[in-house]
């Protein structure tokens, strides 16, 4: 195919694969088909892959898992993946130890595609939920409403709705929602996502009337720009709605408010209260809000939200060492998530002292969800760790103590000899980064174990402890697992985040390879016995540790992989993401992207490891063709005779609405791949 050559600022780029991104390409489809039976051969013959799918697969379905914690009243709302089923499904009950029922079963929808559930809201007192159905992995899907006392679905049915499922007014008759513009013909991918607004829908009324509360259509002196995105919250018992206005893939908004009354005029007078926002509460006329302005770590500020707006009082909780995450308002306190020292805290800000203290947890770990109503006391966390499954507590004030629920029962799968080791890797400039191992207990040093390295390194976000039954398939075999926390992540707060960001994004790489570095150095595996492995944004840091160092990895697997950066405004997700890497339209911005593209780093000749390339083709955040062209690259370039492969779900896009069963057969192809390449002989599975 013809060679793709753009002029930047001077700087040619060539590019031999630009066909491949042509939209609806019968080319393009009928070479991924051709990948894909390559790759499939060559994983179905692996001998350890039929074990390692029966290995996977007990793992998998040994425990309940229970998602997405809702608590309205004494109601819990959740979704549910029981051992055996394939996706989850959205129940609720009465109490923690009431019978449940069951709400939507997205497996009953009708055939000719296959359907999830993505998000959902029950109302402030729990008789509606609303929900949103997608289709294989698209993300975009239709936004329904069940009745949960008799079950019944109501005829709403709203389409081109991607981000949550609405928050509900008093009354429950009524919600907002935020929708996609209608396609239109001939449009550039780039608008896919752009010009989003939020609408107020009656029950009962037909969708195709309802009309813009805030965004661009309806508050083009508030959402300037077509690649904003627009939300309205309504807290339970609030008499206040919150405009919110999301600035791409920054972690900060803005925050406007109006009274929820005033929803329904015919241009809603929304009032500003402040920009990099995090999270905000309401209590009364008190809004408090979590922010990183001027505070790297953050810091927890409040405000009244008369007319006018007063200045923010002093800070409530002033910045520190502890990074504040985020907030969740309770009738008795203002419950804060933080992070200290990589490990999960609760802090609470009693209103009947107005002093904040530390509550104590059972266990050291990641706290990956908390739950509140405004009417209520107390809080619920999620806490896990890498070596302990997920379970839910209950913070009592009444009582000052932290219990168990009984929502989700212990899993069974036993990691009892299985440790985690928190330690520092020295990165390129003296920087000091963490990196969680894990391992067999007591395991002495051996070069000879097949070792697993992973990142992300992007948006500010956590690479927190997840515990994940799937892995011990890896450890029973002596394998490490690696997790490097790079910057870019948000580990150390927006300082660390901004270190790994945009012009500096090389730090996060160079990190990476800081990290592999030292579990060579240290005796827990050796370059032979390396892998590595990013998803999504995580492949920036994999892909350049890839080209940079192919001498230090034996094998890599990318999921999903934002392989082309400098080729991402081109794409439907492509704008809203310029805040975290930067644009073209600036020589700053390009040559950070051009620096950081993993693709156009490769060099011809090179002896590079054996990589596996996953990919959903309705991926709607990372186009499919960034991993085609880094595969075909790869092919044509490397000199070590190591296999280059790509294997693409035609059933799945960026991760959200996947099976069970499709996320049990890739991880038993990757593992399958990795002993292979790894050299594990007839690993004990």
């Amino acid at each position: 195919m013809r060679e793709a050559v753009d002029t930047y600022f001077g700087t040619i780029v060539r590019d031999q694969y630009r066909w491949m991104e042509e939209a609806g390409s019968a080319q393009f489809a009928a070479w991924i088909a051709t990948q894909h039976s390559r790759t499939r051969a060559m994983l179905d013959r692996l001998p350890v892959r039929t074990n390692l799918c029966r290995r996977i697969e007990e793992l998998s379905n040994a425990a309940v898992a229970i998602l997405e914690l809702r608590r309205v009243r004494n109601q819990y709302f959740y979704l549910k993946l029981a051992p055996g089923e394939n996706q989850c499904r959205l129940f609720v009950r009465d109490g923690t130890s009431g019978d449940e029922r069951l709400l939507a079963d997205p497996s009953v929808l009708p055939a000719g595609a296959r359907h999830s559930i993505d998000s959902f809201s029950p109302s402030c007192e729990g008789r509606y939920v609303s929900y949103v159905v997608s289709a294989s992995g698209t993300e975009t899907g239709e936004l329904r409403v069940v009745d949960t006392q008799t079950g019944r679905l109501l005829d709403e049915r709203i389409d081109r709705v991607r981000f949550g499922a609405g928050s509900w007014l008093p009354g429950e008759q009524a919600f907002t929602y935020q929708r996609l513009q209608a396609p239109r013909p001939g449009a550039p991918a780039t608008e896919r996502f752009q010009h989003a607004c939020v609408y107020l829908h009656a029950i009962g009324s037909d969708p195709a009337a309802d009309v813009p509360v805030f965004g661009r259509a309806s508050h083009p002196d508030l959402v300037a720009d077509a690649a904003l995105l627009p939300f309205v919250d309504v807290a339970v018992g609030s008499a206040y709605a919150f405009g919110i206005v999301v600035n791409g893939a920054s972690p900060s908004v803005a925050v406007y408010v109006t009274p929820w009354q005033l929803l329904a005029e015919s241009r809603v007078p929304w009032r500003k209260l402040a920009d990099n926002v995090v999270s905000v509460n309401e209590r009364g006329d008190v809004a408090y809000m979590l922010t990183y302005r001027d505070a790297p770590r953050g810091r927890l500020v409040r405000t009244t939200m008369s007319d006018p707006p007063a200045p923010l009082a002093p800070d409530v909780l002033p910045p520190g060492e502890t990074i504040l995450v985020s907030t969740a308002m309770a009738q008795d306190a203002l419950y804060v998530q933080a992070i200290d020292a990589g490990r999960g805290r609760l802090l609470r800000l009693g209103f009947d002292t107005d002093r904040l203290v530390h509550v104590e947890l059972p266990a050291d770990g990641a706290i990956s969800g908390m739950t509140s109503d405004p009417r209520e006391p107390g809080v619920i966390v999620n806490l896990q760790s890498w070596t302990e499954s997920p379970a839910y507590y209950e913070y009592q004030p009444a009582r000052s103590a932290v219990s168990r629920l009984a929502l989700q029962p212990r899993s069974p799968v036993d990691f009892s000899g299985i440790e985690a080791i928190e330690v520092m890797a020295l990165s390129h400039d003296g920087t000091r980064v963490p990196l969680s191992i894990v391992q067999q207990r007591g395991s002495a040093g051996d070069s000879a174990r097949p070792a697993l390295l992973e990142a992300y390194g992007a948006y500010g976000v956590c690479l927190d402890a997840v515990f994940n039954p799937l892995s011990l398939a890896w450890l029973e075999c002596n394998g490490v697992l690696a997790f490097a926390h790079v910057r870019g992540g948000g580990e150390y707060g927006r300082a660390w985040h901004a270190a790994g960001q945009k012009a500096n994004k090389p730090n996060a790489w160079r990190d990476f390879i800081a990290c592999a570095e030292y579990l060579v150095s240290q005796g827990y595996t050796s370059p032979s016995r390396l892998a590595v492995e990013g998803t999504s944004a995580g492949a920036i840091v994999v892909g350049n540790a890839l080209v940079e160092r192919p001498d230090l990895f034996a094998a890599a697997v990318i999921r999903a992989g934002f392989l082309n950066p400098l080729r991402s405004e081109t794409t439907a997700n492509g704008v809203p993401n310029i805040p975290e890497f930067g644009s073209c339209a600036t020589e700053q911005g390009f040559r950070a992207l051009l620096a950081m593209d993993p693709y156009q780093r490769i060099e011809n000749g090179t002896a590079y490891p054996a990589v596996l390339l996953t990919h959903g083709i309705n991926d709607a955040r990372v186009e499919p063709w960034m991993s085609g062209k880094f595969a075909a690259r790869l092919q044509a370039a490397t000199s070590s005779g190591k296999p280059i492969l790509l294997r693409i779900d035609a059933d799945a896009g960026h991760g959200i609405g996947t099976t069970r069963r499709q996320w049990n057969h890739t991880q038993a192809d990757i593992f399958a791949f990795l002993f292979e390449q790894l050299g594990v002989i007839d690993p004990p599975v």
